[in-house]
């Protein structure tokens, strides 16, 4: 069971998750670009944002810390770019977190399978923080 942060950017997340891969001395791990993930047809890619990153991963010291790029459009505020990712293997304790944050605060994307996940969501708890549920492979 983790807790990771999830660190967002606004197009530049390529230069952040390779600063942060070598100040730690580690490797880039998980990267993938907005056009190598199946397309949605509710949200087509801007031209110019194909090679953003839609997810890279690091692990440094025991924990993992992640990294995207808004999808275009998304509103992104410097500071607050930072969410907090439970990545877990039990569907049903998953979703009790997910009930009781999401209960207790704003459901932003229902619990659901994804290319990715049998189990992805995401909440703002009572507190102003943003969650993302992902249940682990």
């Amino acid at each position: 069971m983790a807790i990771s942060a999830y660190l967002n950017f606004p197009g530049n997340t390529r230069e952040a998750v390779e600063y942060y891969a070598e100040v730690f001395n580690v490797e880039v791990t998980n990267l993938a670009t907005f056009d190598s993930v199946p397309a949605h047809p509710d949200y087509p890619l801007p031209p110019g944002t194909e090679k953003h990153i839609m997810h890279a991963r690091i692990h440094a010291y025991g924990s993992d810390l992640m990294f995207s790029d808004t999808f275009p459009g998304m509103p992104l505020t410097m500071g607050n770019n930072i969410t907090l990712a439970l990545v877990i293997n039990d569907a049903e304790e998953l979703t009790r977190v997910y009930n009781r944050i999401s209960g207790d605060g704003t459901a932003t994307m229902p619990l659901q399978e994804t290319f990715w996940s049998k189990l992805y969501g995401q909440a703002t708890d009572k507190f102003g923080i943003l969650w993302q549920f992902n249940m682990e492979i």
